[in-house]
C-alpha cells in the first residue's frame, strides 16, 4: 500500500475546525485530542483518540468544512487517506471495511443517544424552577460547544440519486433479495438485528406500535433507501418495525461477512452506505443544536 504517513508533534494541530479538505486520517500511533473552540475560552475537548481510529472522514465523504480541530497531544504518526487510498485500504485489508463503517455508526449512535437525553432534558426544563432551568441551560450551552453541524444545506441522498447508480451496476457481489408482498413485515420493532436492508423497488413503512392500538406510522422508504443500518453493528434493537405497504417489495439483506464480497464487486454500494450514514449524522446534529438552542433561548 503506497499511502504516506505523517509525523506530527506534541501540541501541533493536524486538522483545524472549520477548514475544507478532501481526504481523512487514521491514527497510526499516539494519541490525539478532539477540540472545538481550540484556543478560545470556549476551548472543549470533545473525545480522546488512539491508534486505530478515524478522524476528518466526514470531510472526504460529503466535502463539509472539519467540524472539530484535532491536535496531537504527543507525537503521533498518521496515514492520510483520499476516497483512492480508502479503496486501497479496503482492498488490501478487508477487515478495515466493517472497522469504519462501525466507526461511523458508534458516532451516530452516540448522537442519537444525545439528542434522546436532550429531548428528556428540554421536557424538564419546560416544567423546572428558575434555578434548576439556570442548571440545564448552561449543560445545553456545554453541548453547543461540544458539537459543530458543519456545511449546512447538504444535499440528502435521494431514492432516485441511488437508484440512477444501481441502473449502472453489472455485479453487485454478495446480498440475499428477497420478494414482500403488501403487509409482510420485514422486521419487528425491538428484535435484535442482525443485518441491513436495502429497498430495491418498491415501498416500506416505518412504524412505531405496530399492530397497537397507538401505532404511529414514521415514515415511508421507496427504492432505492437503506433501512436497518444500525442492525448491522453488534446486534442493535430495531427501533421501528418495517412493513411492505405495496405486492412485490423488493429487499435486499445485507450481513457483515457481505461486506467484503460486495467491495470487491461493487464498491460504489458501499459508497453509497457511506454517503447514508453521513448525511443522517449531519442531520441529527443539527436537530440536537436546534434542540439545545430552543432550550438556552427559554432561559
Amino acid at each position: 500500500m503506497s499511502i504516506i504517513e505523517k509525523t506530527f508533534r506534541s501540541n501541533e494541530v493536524i486538522i483545524k475546525e472549520g477548514d475544507t479538505g478532501d481526504t481523512f486520517f487514521r491514527l497510526v500511533e499516539g494519541n490525539v485530542g478532539v477540540y472545538t473552540n481550540y484556543g478560545k475560552k470556549e476551548q472543549f475537548r470533545v473525545a480522546f483518540l488512539k491508534a486505530g481510529d478515524y478522524f476528518g472522514e466526514m470531510g472526504m465523504i460529503d466535502g463539509s468544512p472539519r467540524s472539530a480541530t484535532i491536535v496531537a497531544e504527543r507525537t503521533v504518526r498518521v496515514q492520510e487517506l483520499s476516497q483512492k487510498d480508502l479503496d486501497t485500504l479496503f482492498d488490501e485489508n478487508p477487515e478495515e471495511i466493517y472497522k469504519f463503517l462501525k466507526h461511523l455508526a458508534n458516532k451516530l449512535q452516540a448522537m442519537t443517544n444525545d439528542y434522546a437525553e436532550a429531548q428528556e432534558l428540554l421536557r424538564s426544563a419546560r416544567e423546572a424552577d428558575a434555578a434548576k432551568k439556570n442548571f440545564l441551560t448552561a449543560m445545553f450551552k456545554k453541548r453547543i460547544n461540544q458539537y459543530q453541524p458543519g456545511k449546512t444545506g447538504l444535499d440528502e441522498p435521494t431514492p432516485e440519486s441511488y437508484r440512477k447508480e444501481f441502473e449502472n451496476i453489472t455485479d453487485e457481489g454478495p446480498g440475499s433479495i428477497k420478494e414482500y408482498n403488501k403487509g409482510q413485515v420485514i422486521y419487528y420493532e425491538g428484535e435484535p438485528g442482525t443485518c441491513m436492508y436495502i429497498v430495491r423497488d418498491g415501498s416500506v413503512g416505518m412504524y412505531r406500535g405496530y399492530g397497537e392500538k397507538d401505532q404511529t406510522r414514521l415514515s415511508e422508504m421507496t427504492g432505492v433507501s437503506f433501512i436497518g443500518v444500525m442492525g448491522l453493528f453488534e446486534g442493535e434493537a430495531r427501533n421501528a418495525t418495517a412493513v411492505a405497504e405495496t405486492d412485490g417489495t423488493c429487499i435486499e439483506a445485507v450481513y457483515k461477512e457481505d461486506l467484503e464480497g460486495i467491495f470487491r464487486a461493487c464498491p460504489v454500494k458501499i459508497n453509497m452506505l457511506l454517503r447514508h450514514m453521513s448525511f443522517k449524522l449531519r442531520e441529527i446534529t443539527i436537530e440536537f443544536l436546534n434542540m439545545c438552542k430552543e432550550i438556552t433561548e427559554r432561559s
